[in-house]
C-alpha cells in the first residue's frame, strides 16, 4: 500500500462558497509527488473542473464524497450538509466545533457515530502554535472594505464575488473626501493586517490596537471611532470589547462594526451584542436605530468574495502540508506533527461523547 494520501475535494454545500482549499496549480504539484486527488464537480467553485483534470486529478460528481473510498481524506472549507448522520471518513475543513458553538456537539456526535475524524483547518499549527494556513488576511481585507463601502453608500446587495483590482478601484474612488475615524482591533495579526491595508487603500489611517491596547480596554476611546473592524480570535473567554450597554451609551460615536471573526454563539465571542451573522443577501444589520444608529457587518465567509486571490494564497500554504499527510490507513503515530496535533485535539473533544456512549 502506498504511504501517499488520497485527497477527495468535495463540492461546497454552502451556495455562496466560491473558494477552493486546493487550486489546480498546487494540485498538479501534489499529483507529481504521488498524491492521489479526486475533485468533485461544482458549478460554483471559482476554478473549473477541467483545470483539475488537466492537473492529473480524477473527477467525481458533486456530493459523492459519502461513497468515497474509506482511505480518502475528504477536503473542504465550510460546513458539511446535514447528512449522513454518521461520518466515516477523515474530514479536513473549518468545522467551528471546539468552542461550544451552536451545533458543535451534534456534529462531533456524527463523527463518533461513524468512526470518522475531524482534522480542523483552523487548528493546523506549527511547533510554536502558529497556524500554518489561513484565509485571515483576505477576511480582514474584505471585512474592512465592505465597511468602508457601506459608510460611503456604495455597498450594494446581494454581494457578488469580484477581483481585487475592481474592489480596490471602488475603495479609492471617494478616498479624498472621507474623514472616517477607523479602528482595527487585532491589527498585528493576519486579519488585522489585511483590514489595515484595505483601509489605507481607501485613504484612511486607522487606529491600530492589539494585545497591549485590549488588555486594559479604553472603552470611551473605542466608542469615539466611527468604524470598528474586529479581527481578534481568542480560544479562551476574555472581557468583551462591546456590550449592549455600550450600544446605548449617549456619548457613542461608533456607528458601524465589521466583525471579521464572527465567533457568534461561542463563549469566546468578544462582541456579544448580536446572535446571528449577516449574509451576502443582507450584509448589514441595524443593531441600533434612531438618532444614534449602529450597523453590523458579520459575514463568516468573507474571503469567498475574492475567491481566486484568497484560494491561491491559502492553497500555497496548505499544499505542502497535504503532501506530508499520511495515508489514512497508516498508524496515526507516524504522522507529521501538524496533523498529529489536529487529530489529538479531535480525540480530546470527542472523548466525553464516547464516554457517554459507553455509559449508556
Amino acid at each position: 500500500m502506498s504511504d501517499r494520501p488520497h485527497l477527495w475535494m468535495r463540492h461546497e454545500a454552502r451556495p455562496t462558497e466560491r473558494r477552493a482549499p486546493l487550486v489546480p496549480e498546487d494540485a498538479a504539484t501534489l499529483v507529481r509527488q504521488g498524491v492521489r486527488i479526486t475533485v468533485e464537480d461544482s458549478d460554483q467553485r471559482a476554478f473549473p473542473l477541467a483545470d483539475y483534470a488537466a492537473a492529473g486529478c480524477a473527477t467525481a460528481p458533486a456530493g459523492s464524497w459519502t461513497a468515497a473510498p474509506q482511505d480518502a481524506y475528504v477536503l473542504g472549507l465550510k460546513e458539511l450538509p446535514d447528512g449522513p448522520a454518521a461520518l466515516h471518513h477523515r474530514h479536513i475543513y473549518f468545522a467551528h466545533a471546539y468552542k461550544g458553538q451552536a451545533g458543535a456537539e451534534a456534529l462531533l456526535g456524527r463523527f463518533t457515530a461513524g468512526g470518522g475524524a475531524l482534522l480542523d483547518l483552523e487548528y493546523l499549527t506549527d511547533d510554536d502554535g502558529r497556524r500554518v494556513a489561513a484565509f485571515g488576511y483576505w477576511a480582514g481585507y474584505i471585512g474592512a472594505a465592505l465597511a468602508v463601502l457601506h459608510r460611503r453608500g456604495r455597498l450594494t446587495a446581494p454581494l457578488v464575488p469580484t477581483a481585487r483590482p475592481a474592489l480596490d478601484a471602488l475603495l479609492a474612488a471617494d478616498a479624498a473626501d472621507d474623514d472616517t475615524r477607523a479602528l482595527v482591533v487585532g491589527a498585528l495579526g493576519r486579519s488585522g493586517r489585511g483590514a489595515c491595508d484595505a483601509l489605507e487603500r481607501a485613504g484612511l489611517d486607522p487606529t491600530r490596537w492589539d494585545v497591549a491596547e485590549t488588555r486594559d480596554l479604553d472603552r470611551p476611546a473605542l466608542l469615539a471611532h466611527d468604524l470598528m473592524v474586529n479581527t481578534v480570535l481568542t480560544v479562551r473567554p476574555v472581557p468583551p470589547f462591546l456590550t449592549p450597554a455600550d450600544l446605548d451609551e449617549p456619548a457613542r460615536r461608533l456607528s458601524l462594526v465589521s466583525d471579521v471573526t464572527c465567533d457568534v454563539t461561542s463563549e469566546c465571542n468578544v462582541l456579544p451584542v448580536y446572535d446571528e451573522t449577516t449574509t451576502w443577501a443582507d450584509p448589514v444589520r441595524a443593531l441600533r436605530g434612531g438618532a444614534a444608529p449602529l450597523d453590523l457587518i458579520a459575514i463568516d465567509n468573507l474571503p469567498s468574495l475574492l475567491p481566486v486571490e484568497a484560494s491561491r494564497a491559502f492553497s500555497a500554504e496548505l499544499a505542502p502540508h497535504l503532501a506530508r499527510l499520511t495515508d489514512a490507513a497508516a498508524p496515526a503515530g507516524g504522522w507529521d506533527p501538524v496533523w498529529a496535533r489536529a487529530l489529538r485535539l479531535f480525540e480530546s473533544a470527542t472523548a466525553p461523547l464516547e464516554e457517554a456512549t459507553r455509559v449508556r
